[in-house]
């Protein structure tokens, strides 16, 4: 049975057409006579929408109870029942109802895919995995259903639904998106102009990319070579020179002419003689094009042109940039140059610029060295000078009139033979010298024609030209292995400086340095393998290429042991020995490199040891002080009570009843404190997000405090509020509390609310003393106590479990100045988008207010509430200490011209015992605040 295939309408937003464009492309499959059918389609009330499903076979939805409602979710039987061709399913980011076969929708799909169903699906940009931070910091919105970017990458196809952001807000406008009451609020958030672009051109690139993947996978697999300009890809050619920051800059501009464009300078250390880059200016030109957002590659190659070309190719590049030659003109003798080389042989598809620059014309700062290696046509014409140049010569002699002397002609033999040196090395220049001696005895030597010699000094001149032409073939050979080498030990070292440079930067990124050996040695692929025993089996600890990584070193064509449980793996040609050197280096270095990332996260765990260590030293100092005081009260009083040597009177009795009901209330606050910070360091707290009023909750958070000390402000006009009521409730009275101890006397705690951009925020302001800049993030902290708050008055959690709720929300907490003195907190949590449901135990929130774990059992409430009964939000005793928030501040300036009549300032009376019917399990309470 085949794998089904999957294809994804994405777009950048709600309303711009995924679901009709699905439903469009199931008719016009239905029409072809396919078997498709409607597994799941959500068209949240839009007529034309809901309309398109008329003609299509619908599989019926599996009916939930959730708390009370009944809920309905994709049938997966039911449609693995069937066996469709196609199915569609909609929503692919969407989270299941508690019960339901799998927790997400995505599951769901690939469970049809599995058995071979093709799907149709949608998803927004906004809900991909990878870009939660990105659409967050765009929107201010934290998408809590996602999914996760491999499921999307690997849909076989993937289609943009595009719809300008004026377009789409006409849209909304018209009604076709949301209803009628939620357009304003919708048209002034999340549909603002900038957030639809920003979100759009996130969409266009995502797609763009993956494209992008397609082509070069699609190139890899049938081996094109030539360049497919789909996208600006400049290759800047750097020589180590100063011209380099001009070629940059200027390459820079050309790729800002096309959308996507992209930089890549490249330095190759070829076999450029001793001539010598400079590693600072290399350095700076590396920093400059990293800084203008491209990227920096070294190459090793013996030709340059070619070595460029062959780069440029290989990364599908559209344009080479290079600067004019810094040569002078009588240099060109030697040879056009790299540029002119590069420009003739890149052929129609690669575009070559040459730009002019102030180091042009100027020379080089050394003489240009010959190759280090003698190339074929030098070793042709070495050979051809070492065959062909003595006879030449002896048939030019042989043709003069006049007698040169044989002096004469032994020195001119002996430069044909220094020409053929210099030209190809030792053997032509000793096949040269050979000759000319030959030839020097048989035409010029007496007796001619003949290879003997009448006169020994004669013989002593053939001897001494044989000598001189050997030793002097010796000296030009030697001078160019000299050369070979010296420009071998400088690539070399550059190399190694530039992994230097990356132990001292201490850069981790094992994969970044892969590809780095990839580029220097030419390779298709290259692993890190590692086992941890010689029985044991290699495991890859990371790879690079267009090749899959080899299971063994052995499988791959080049293989650098380091140690003895860890090998280099390189796949795509044989390297020679001398490369071996510098690949242990880099051997060495990815080891280092691993070793680094591992001790790393061993550091981040022990980290987290610590701290859960200081956490649990602080807890027993505060069980051991804290918890002994007023266990020792309640003991002290009910000694007294059982006593029958007193006899108290009614009052004594009440105030020692009084006495030991504190004691227990203080018990209760410190262990529901000490209870909530523990479940906050174990990431045990879940919401149960609902929607809700401010004013159903607010109000409840105010039950321990003294009457008249709160003066609250909730304006009507509020929306609803996506938050955990117990958590919420929690946070504020925590708040309150803290705030009641600071207030001065007769001056009441104003608690106030305000929305904006699909947030709202609960500021408790008081007029107290205030904390320093400095000292506002630690009253965060866990047993933090402001000031020099006395022992005895708290552990010190209150701020930081109120902290923990929120954040848990998805809301925040952050402390500011009040002005005219004081400290307001802001607790700011989430706006209710109107998708909000109802979480039943051991099941997730369907909602689209964000995704929310799983519930605990019901005797935890809200993960948060301490033991059940009476336990209303007391303080604790007065200058009690100050604690730690996180949110974002609300100036008072944006909080004027609201509009919307609020209910006034109104002081809340008394303790309230919080109602049923938010949560809460039977007979349970919000549970007791310490701070």
């Amino acid at each position: 049975m085949g794998h089904g295939k999957l294809r994804i309408y994405l777009g950048a937003a709600p309303g711009v057409g995924k679901t009709y464009a699905m439903l469009s492309e199931a008719h016009r499959r239905v029409e072809r006579g396919t078997d498709c059918v409607v597994a799941v389609v959500e068209h949240h009330g839009r007529p034309r929408t809901e309309a398109m499903l008329d003609g299509l076979e619908r599989i019926p939805r599996r009916e939930l109870e959730h708390r009370g409602a009944i809920r309905t979710e994709m049938d997966v039987d039911a449609v693995l029942g069937r066996r469709p061709r196609v199915a569609l399913v909609d929503e692919l980011a969407h989270t299941n109802v508690p019960g339901s076969r799998n927790d997400k929708r995505w599951e769901d799909v690939r469970e049809l895919l599995a058995a071979g169903i093709d799907v149709i699906s949608t998803v927004d940009i906004q809900h991909l995995e990878s870009l939660g931070d990105v659409v967050e910091s765009i929107t201010g919105v934290r998408q809590g259903e996602t999914v996760p970017d491999e499921m999307v990458r690997r849909a076989d196809q993937i289609e943009l639904v595009d719809m300008s952001p004026q377009a789409l807000r006409r849209r909304m406008a018209h009604g076709n998106i949301h209803q009628p009451d939620e357009v304003d609020a919708a048209l002034s958030n999340y549909f603002r102009p900038g957030n639809l672009t920003a979100l759009r051109e996130l969409a266009l690139l995502w797609v763009a990319d993956r494209v992008d993947e397609h082509l070069n996978a699609y190139r890899s697999e049938h081996e094109v070579s030539r360049i497919w300009g789909s996208r600006e890809r400049i290759v800047v050619g750097l020589t180590g020179g100063p011209e380099g920051r001009t070629l940059i800059r200027r390459a820079a501009r050309l790729a800002e002419k096309g959308a996507g464009g992209q930089v890549m300078a490249v330095y190759i250390a070829g076999s450029d003689g001793l001539t010598s880059a400079s590693p600072k200016e290399l350095a700076v030109q590396r920093t400059l094009v990293e800084d203008l957002g491209g990227s920096f590659h070294h190459v090793v190659g013996d030709d340059i042109p070619a070595a460029l070309l062959a780069f440029a190719r290989g990364v599908n590049a559209t344009q080479i940039v290079l600067g004019v030659s810094r040569r002078r003109s009588w240099q060109y003798v030697f040879g056009p140059g790299v540029g002119a080389t590069v420009a003739r042989d890149s052929g129609p598809d690669l575009d070559v610029h040459l730009i002019t620059h102030d180091e042009a014309g100027k020379g080089r700062g050394l003489p240009v060295a010959r190759g280090a290696r003698l190339g074929r046509a030098r070793m042709v014409w070495g050979r051809l000078v070492a065959t062909a140049g003595p006879l030449l010569l002896a048939l030019l002699l042989a043709t003069l009139e006049t007698d040169l002397g044989l002096a004469n002609d032994m020195l001119l033999f002996l430069s044909v033979t220094v020409a053929a040196a210099l030209l190809g090395g030792l053997l032509p220049a000793l096949a040269a010298a050979v000759l000319s001696s030959l030839l020097l005895n048989w035409f010029f030597t007496p007796p001619v024609h003949s290879l003997t010699v009448d006169d020994p000094e004669n013989i002593v001149a053939i001897v001494v030209f044989i000598g001189v032409a050997v030793a002097v073939a010796s000296v030009v050979d030697l001078a160019a292995r000299r050369t070979q080498q010296a420009a071998r030990l400088r690539a070399e070292s550059e190399i190694l400086s530039f992994l230097a440079g990356s132990v001292l930067r201490g850069e981790s990124s094992l994969e970044a340095l892969l590809e780095r050996v990839r580029e220097t040695f030419g390779m298709e692929s290259v692993a890190l393998l590692e086992r941890r025993g010689d029985a044991e089996q290699w495991i890859c600890a990371g790879s690079v290429g267009r090749r899959e990584a080899v299971d063994r070193p052995e499988d791959a064509d080049v293989d650098m042991p380091v140690g003895d449980h860890r090998a280099l793996a390189l796949s795509g040609r044989v390297l020679p020995a001398e490369d071996r050197r510098v690949l242990a280096a880099f051997a060495a270095q990815a080891v280092v490199v691993l070793d680094r990332r591992r001790l790393q996260q061993e550091a981040d765990q022990a980290k987290e040891l610590a701290e859960g260590n200081r956490i649990r030293t602080a807890l027993l100092a505060a069980v051991s002080h804290d918890l002994r005081t007023p266990l020792a009260g309640i003991k002290a009083a009910v000694s007294s009570l059982r006593s029958e040597d007193v006899a108290w009177s009614e009052e004594d009795r009440a105030e020692l009843l009084e006495g030991i009901e504190d004691g227990a209330d203080r018990l209760d606050h410190l262990v529901g404190n000490l209870l909530d910070m523990s479940r906050l360091r174990t990431g045990t707290v879940t919401p149960l997000i609902r929607e809700i009023d401010l004013d159903e909750v607010v109000p409840m958070a105010l039950g321990g405090v003294p009457d008249g000390s709160v003066a609250l402000e909730i304006p009507e006009s509020l929306p609803m509020v996506a938050v955990d009521p117990g958590l919420l409730e929690r946070s504020v009275a925590n708040l309150v509390e803290n705030a009641v101890k600071y207030s001065p006397p007769g001056v009441p705690v104003q608690v106030s609310a305000d929305a904006l951009g699909g947030r709202v925020e609960v500021r408790v302001t008081d007029r107290g003393p205030g904390v320093p800049d400095e000292a506002k993030d630690r009253i965060f902290a866990p047993f933090q106590r402001y000031g020099d708050a006395p022992r005895g008055v708290g552990v010190g959690l209150g701020l930081a479990v109120a902290r923990g709720f929120a954040e848990a929300m998805g809301g925040t907490l952050e402390a500011e100045d009040t002005p005219g003195g004081g400290l307001t907190m802001v607790l700011t949590v989430r706006e209710a988008t109107g998708g909000c449901g109802a979480v039943g135990v051991g099941g997730e929130a369907t909602d689209g207010c964000g995704a929310v774990a799983a519930v605990r059992e019901v005797t935890d409430g809200f993960g948060a509430v301490g033991p059940a009964g009476e336990a209303p939000h007391g303080s604790e005793a007065a200058g009690g200490p100050r604690e730690s928030s996180d949110s974002a501040p609300l100036s008072s300036d944006r909080r004027e011209g609201r509009a919307g009549a609020g209910r006034g300032a109104v002081a809340y009376p008394g303790p309230a015992r919080r109602p049923q019917g938010l949560g809460m399990p039977p007979g349970s309470t919000t549970g007791s605040v310490e701070r």
